[in-house]
């Protein structure tokens, strides 16, 4: 990591600050000028969605004392929370027996929209889906704040194949302050190198996130992965949003409250 990709000094991000306001949680930029959002993905069992929720199953473990309760402070979290089934931070393919589920699907088999109006892509969308708050067994959710290992990797191919300069595009990436082990919110965490080079950010030791934002050096295209959300944001020309939309493995949509 330090020596294809180098820290950078914190000030490369002047610019998003100026067009996005605030990074604590990912500089968002505008379309520029149009954009669209990735998609994490999610899984599905291949033998279908368990009857029995994430929240339930740990109820039960917990009561038959093969799992020990959540206390922090005092507070049994167990009992004033509900185990979702969801995650945050970096992901992968399950194994054997899993299936990627599209969020196309699963909003065709729910009739919940694959974002609903007026949100971004979040633990808000597919309710139907859920049971009183928690996924079933059977299905492994998006997780929050990174693109899953699957996902970053082809988005790097896409942005390869766009970029004139292929493998060799000089790129900057940056975490930010909650998704590192030592939270410094003086001193970014920028860091310098080649688009060729990126899927190695994704295990970077000090995060358990893909970047925050992986931008080319000359500003033709920016991605943000904002750490409360399921779903990462590129902007950049229409050439690159249309190959994003039109790719055989990822799925992407636009927002057009979200652009």
């Amino acid at each position: 990591m330090s020596s294809l990709w180098p820290l950078a000094p914190s000030g490369a991000t002047d610019w998003l600050l100026e067009r996005c306001g605030d990074g604590i949680t990912g500089f968002m930029p505008p379309a520029m000028p149009d954009a669209v959002w990735v998609l994490n993905a999610m899984y599905e069992h291949e033998q279908g969605p368990a009857d029995v929720s994430y929240h339930e199953y740990h109820r039960a473990r917990l009561t038959e004392g093969s799992a020990q309760p959540h206390v922090v402070t005092g507070i049994e979290l167990d009992a004033v929370s509900v185990a979702t089934g969801g995650g945050l931070g970096r992901a992968g393919h399950p194994g054997p027996g899993w299936r990627r589920l599209r969020w196309a699907e699963l909003s065709r088999r729910t009739g919940d929209p694959v974002v609903p109006d007026g949100l971004m892509p979040s633990y808000r969308c597919f309710p139907s889906a859920r049971k009183e708050g928690s996924w079933p067994l059977g299905m492994v959710p998006p997780t929050e704040g990174s693109l899953d290992r699957e996902t970053w990797n082809r988005l790097i191919s896409v942005l390869t194949r766009y970029s004139p300069m292929g493998p060799d595009t000089r790129c900057l990436a940056y975490y930010n302050p909650l998704m590192l082990a030592a939270v410094d919110f003086d001193n970014l965490h920028v860091r310098a190198g080649r688009l060729g080079d990126a899927e190695i950010l994704y295990d970077h030791s000090e995060a358990d996130f893909s970047p925050s934002n992986l931008w080319a050096e000359d500003r033709s295209w920016v991605l943000c992965t904002d750490y409360d959300l399921w779903a990462t944001k590129i902007a950049g020309p229409s050439t690159l949003i249309n190959m994003l939309l039109n790719d055989c493995e990822i799925e992407a949509v636009r927002l057009p409250w979200a652009h």
